[in-house]
């Protein structure tokens, strides 16, 4: 795992170091840099190695020196490709690494390479013949590229932060993307925190022409829901079998390192299948596993944790997470997030990462599978949310919704008031916004008050809202699962981990979007997925020969951490509230003081304008 940046037009080489230097966390081990004075063109690798440790350079070139990559992520499937290759007649220079193998790749196939590759990546290529320069990323986004066009010079880099450090390149602020970051609890794909600077979205790639000075960005895959019709008898059976097949040769492919890996395991489904096959694959006693506990008896689900450890027999390692500990380190978090994220499970993922990281330098985990099989809450509450909405008049939901915004606030794991509150106020709104407001820290009202400016709600959650439309005539479950596998997964859940890992040069791997799991899971029904309230359905059956049903049919427990109460109890997220420019320093103030003094549950803004706040003052 690895960071890349570049740039084509003005800079020189010491602009180049100060980008890949700003990357150093992601690639500790190594650093490369390649200058074309006469074109231009600077490619710049800082490395985490972990296949051919000898031999997989960066920038690499091909032997006649006309192709030459950076390239950040893992190619699972890269051994078959280079046998294909091998045949066809390329003739590689490295024992094993799969950088070489997209040079030769690109060359034999073009820009259709990306449709054959199975793993995590975003890559800049440069063509030195056709004077273009190739760049993609990944079909679900594991892995970040950011790029702009400024002062005549096209720029690139892993990290907003390494990129704003070429000197051409101009940072301010975009108030639009601010909308969307509170709206959405972060900043979709393509916009990025500043203008100008853009997020090639997942499942992309970008062609950038020297000569003519101009880029294009193409789309080579998409996420879309094709279910089978057929269901002959024996089908369910037939399918939770095939999924496991499938989940195995995912992990299978994920074990292939030359350094040392491990598996996270928190106790719950997904996580809990990755270490059962991974431990069935490389024997008793060969895994090792890690997991974070709180304090906090709600939130903490290290027991379950050590039920999957010893049931599947791993070295497990538990670290537990305090107010101390969090108070130490959130500043660190908070200086170095890069791009500001409003999900405050970041803080336990960087816990889990820094933890693991002592011991390994790859780690497994079970991302992916909620978004792919159902598994989030929202799910559950479609078919009583579509119900009340056609049975309650407006005025009487409005009277329900006032009477229970009374109800006393908890800051426990998802207390009922919470979710009751959350679930009324996504009902004010139309079912094309239920999921984004459900998900949101502030509704329309609040935003306003935050940005002092009447809002277009159409606007805010455009991306929802065209997501929504484009998936059309599906069902209300379906369109839920696409919110959150376009939309969520990429933006949200693999932004965090990737950072969260990074800043500890730790890789993780993603078993379940193995692109032979997510193309089976895009045709399987929902009913297989959700079934009487009963979330990842098929995931679980598959599962029943690995794991006991306690782990499988517990209520689920999201990666959350006891945020709330450290905002109400503890000086920990004291700040100078009141200093991003643009936003009210009284709708801070106040929601501060609602949250302290027990009347609302305010944390995820709360949390949301902390991380955006630090981000602001490494601008100054």
């Amino acid at each position: 795992m690895c960071g890349i940046a570049g740039f084509v037009g003005q800079g020189s080489v010491v602009d180049l170091k100060r980008m890949t230097d700003a990357l150093i966390h992601r690639g500790p081990d190594e650093e490369g840099l390649w200058v074309d004075e006469s074109s231009g063109a600077y490619l710049g690798h800082r490395r985490l190695s972990i296949l051919d440790v000898a031999g997989g350079h960066q920038p690499m070139w091909t032997r006649d020196g006309s192709l030459g990559i950076v390239f950040n992520g893992e190619i699972y499937n890269f051994a078959e490709l280079r046998k294909e290759l091998e045949d066809i007649g390329h003739q590689f220079e490295t024992d094993h690494s799969d950088t070489e193998v997209l040079l030769h790749g690109y060359r034999q196939w073009g820009r259709n390479l990306t449709m054959r590759l199975n793993g995590m990546w975003a890559f800049a290529l440069y063509d030195r013949k056709s004077g273009i320069l190739f760049c993609s990323r990944d079909r679900v986004g594991k892995k970040p590229f950011y790029y702009t066009m400024q002062n005549g010079t096209f720029a690139f880099a892993s990290e907003l932060t390494a990129l704003i450090k070429h000197p051409a390149i101009r940072a301010k602020v975009s108030s639009r993307s601010l909308k969307k970051y509170f709206a959405y609890g972060y900043i979709p794909s393509p916009l990025s925190l500043y203008d100008g600077i853009s997020k090639l979205p997942a499942g992309c790639s970008l062609e950038y022409s020297l000569a003519e000075g101009t880029l294009k960005v193409h789309r080579y895959w998409l996420f879309v829901l094709e279910p089978v019709e057929e269901r002959p008898a024996g089908i369910e059976q037939r399918w939770a079998d095939e999924l496991l097949h499938l989940l195995e040769g995912a992990v299978d492919r994920r074990l292939v390192s030359d350094v040392p890996l491990g598996v996270f395991l928190s106790g719950g489904v997904d996580s809990s299948a990755v270490a059962a096959i991974a431990a069935r694959q490389l024997g008793a006693g060969q895994v090792e596993t890690f997991s974070i506990g709180f304090e906090e008896t709600d939130f903490d689900e290290s027991r379950y944790a050590r039920m999957a450890a010893t049931h599947v027999g791993s070295r497990h390692h538990l670290e537990m997470l305090s107010l101390d500990k969090a108070r130490e380190l959130l500043p660190e978090i908070f200086n170095r997030v890069d791009e500001p994220m409003g999900d405050s499970s970041l803080l336990p993922t960087f816990l889990l990462c820094r933890h693991a990281r002592r011991h390994v330098t790859v780690a497994l985990g079970g991302d992916g599978a909620d978004e792919l099989f159902a598994g989030y809450a929202p799910f559950r509450a479609l078919r009583w949310a579509r119900l009340y909405s056609g049975l309650v008049p407006r005025p009487v939901h409005e009277a329900i919704r006032l009477l229970m915004g009374r109800l006393p606030t908890g800051h426990g794991y998802m207390n009922l008031d919470f979710k009751i509150k959350r679930t009324l106020r996504g009902l004010s709104y139309p079912e094309r916004l239920w999921n984004p407001v459900w998900m949101s820290a502030l509704d329309e009202h609040e935003l306003e008050q935050l940005f002092q400016e009447p809002l277009e709600m159409e606007d805010v959650f455009s991306e929802a809202i065209e997501l929504w439309d484009a998936s059309q005539p599906a069902g209300l479950e379906e369109q839920t699962l696409q919110f959150f596998t376009r939309l969520y997964l990429e933006n949200d859940i693999l932004t965090k981990i990737d950072r969260a890992s990074m800043m500890n040069s730790l890789e993780v791997r993603a078993p379940f979007l193995d692109i032979d799991v997510i193309d089976f899971a895009r045709k399987i029904p929902m009913e297989y997925k959700l079934r009487h309230g009963q979330t990842k359905y098929l995931l679980k059956k598959a599962m029943e020969p690995l794991l006991p049903r306690q782990i499988l049919y517990r209520a689920k427990q999201g990666f959350a951490v006891p945020v709330a109460r450290w905002f109400r109890d503890s000086s920990l997220l004291r700040g100078g509230a009141g200093t991003v420019d643009g936003l009210s320093p009284g709708f801070v103030a106040r929601m501060l003081a609602e949250h302290r003094a027990g009347r609302a549950n305010q944390h995820a803004f709360l949390w949301s304008y902390w991380v955006l706040e630090a981000a602001a003052r490494r601008l100054q």
